[in-house]
């Protein structure tokens, strides 16, 4: 795809997003029911949840500040390009503008999706629960613990973007598992919150696969990325 094309394309991916930011760019909340779908967490006072707030407890104590910078970093971004260490320096918005418009789309349905099972459980943040945890990363007062929106993102953007560079596969789905974990880095969320996240991820990918629509804006945003790795390839 030439670079004007993909230039008028990617306006039209952002000016979409803008339009229906409130509504799913693919996947609806009513096609992964995921209050339906995703097991129920422990109680508040639970064996597991006790347990989970011990894990806790047992990464504050262990976390170093190499850790905790990481772990904090990946608070404040949830891109598709939280996956710069494995694809580059040159993986960033300016250089890619439909695979940033891409991702914002597919973001997009994370908080769609995970919004009815966050409202149904109404899970007590941890810190909430355990007033001894010392989190690092933000805080909220929201029961909506369960499960993590940040884990969903990473994990959704991580299946979309082994569609588009399927050669770097094993690498973006550890940092998926790495950014999913930086959550109880943070001290922010339970496991099972992320295990949930895993999940659903999977659901509304499987689901997502499938919809013309994201085919259609998958391709333009893979031929892009393609083109990209193929420049940085041959140095051009």
């Amino acid at each position: 795809m030439k670079k004007p094309a993909l230039a008028i394309l990617s306006l039209s991916l952002a000016a979409s997003f803008c339009s229906f930011a409130k509504d799913p760019s693919f996947v609806s909340a009513e096609e992964t029911r995921s209050f339906l779908i995703l097991p129920t967490p422990g109680s508040s006072k639970s064996e597991k949840t006790l347990a989970e707030l011990t894990e806790l407890h047992r990464y504050e104590s262990s976390r170093t500040d190499t850790q905790k910078m990481q772990a904090m970093a990946d608070d404040k971004e949830e891109t598709i390009f939280i996956f710069k260490a494995q694809m580059g320096e040159w993986f960033n918005a300016k250089n890619l503008p439909l695979t940033a418009a891409f991702g914002i789309r597919v973001k997009n349905d994370e908080g769609i999706n995970t919004g009815p099972a966050k409202t149904g459980f109404a899970r007590v943040r941890p810190y909430n629960l355990d007033n001894t945890l010392h989190p690092v990363c933000a805080t909220k007062t929201k029961d909506d613990s369960y499960p993590s929106g940040h884990a969903t993102t990473g994990y959704l953007m991580a299946l979309t973007l082994v569609e588009m560079a399927p050669e770097k596969r094993d690498l973006i789905l550890a940092r998926a598992d790495d950014y999913a974990n930086n959550r109880l880095v943070c001290g922010v969320h339970y496991r099972s919150d992320i295990e949930a996240s895993k999940l659903l991820a999977y659901t509304i990918h499987a689901v997502m696969a499938n919809k013309p629509q994201y085919q259609l804006e998958l391709a333009a945003a893979r031929a892009e990325l393609q083109q990209a790795l193929a420049s940085q390839a041959t140095g051009k």
